[in-house]
């Protein structure tokens, strides 16, 4: 008897865990999509900011020649 309720027990939590997952399915989704937004956006800031240093670098590199 005993190993049936904690058969039992187990199955119940491994079906509570499962509802759970499925419930935060469509969480994690929007989650991923904002990410994906944010990193993009990071990584076009980045983008613009290499290009400045870029060209102050060539800036300067011409005006030192001169």
């Amino acid at each position: 008897m005993k190993a049936f309720f904690i058969g039992l027990v187990s199955l119940i939590a491994i079906s509570l865990l499962a509802v759970v997952g499925i419930l935060l399915f469509p969480l994690i989704i929007v989650l991923g999509f904002f990410l994906r937004v944010i990193l993009s956006f990071i990584f076009v800031i980045f983008s613009i900011w290499l290009l400045g240093k870029f060209i102050i670098f060539v800036w300067e590199g011409f005006s030192k020649t001169k």
